[in-house]
């Protein structure tokens, strides 16, 4: 299996070398890609320090650019995306996203997280189509490049791609990892507002 990770990342250089530590000699990973998305802190000279593709974009676009700004690099057979903020990510949760593709019949996969930190299990129980943690074929790149985001998060971007195509997806466990909520990055009022932001993406994908 040959696949490319991309990682999209905003300010996160106290967070995202424990991600690429984590990705750096998969098996599986022949390539890492990190989109550092106008970043205002030192998360360029973090990534710096590891042997993958950084790409700078030089300001904030938001995660659906960075991930497609990152597919134009790839060039495995497969795709990993993976949050910057992740806490707990080890190889098996890799290949745990990887491993179903291998199956003809199947085209993406969705990391939900399980006995990592309360908080961040129960959001995935209660919105599970906004984990950021996805593996999917390469034959989805153009699909996934010519998405509308706008308006919508890119997980429910994706999520109305996966209805649409009538794409077939697993949901794979992913046991004692978690990621910083935008509460905890942000403080509670602006990490507030965008969780209410995200709630109104899940209104507007369910009911349009």
């Amino acid at each position: 299996m040959r696949a490319s990770a991309i990682i999209p990342a905003y300010n996160e250089e106290n967070r995202i070398g424990t991600v690429l530590k984590a990705v750096e000699g998969h098996p599986f990973i022949i390539e890492v890609i990190v989109v550092n998305d106008g970043s205002q802190d030192d998360t360029a000279e973090e990534v710096s320090n590891y042997r993958v593709k950084l790409v700078d974009l030089p300001e904030n676009k938001g995660k659906a650019e960075a991930i497609k700004v990152g597919l134009s690099y790839c060039s495995g057979e497969y795709i990993i995306m993976l949050d910057a903020d992740l806490i707990g990510l080890r190889h098996q949760h890799i290949s745990a996203l990887l491993e179903p593709l291998e199956d003809d019949h199947m085209d993406m996969t969705l990391g939900i997280f399980k006995g990592g930190r309360l908080i961040t299990d129960l959001a995935q129980k209660i919105a599970p189509n906004l984990s950021g943690q996805r593996a999917m074929k390469a034959s989805l790149i153009q699909d996934v490049l010519q998405l509308d985001t706008e308006g919508y998060s890119l997980e429910m971007a994706l999520s109305r791609l996966i209805k649409d195509k009538q794409l077939k997806v697993q949901r794979v466990l992913l046991e004692n990892i978690s990621h910083v909520t935008k509460e905890e990055k942000l403080g509670f009022y602006e990490g507030t507002k965008w969780r209410m932001k995200m709630y109104k993406d899940i209104l507007k994908y369910w009911f349009n």
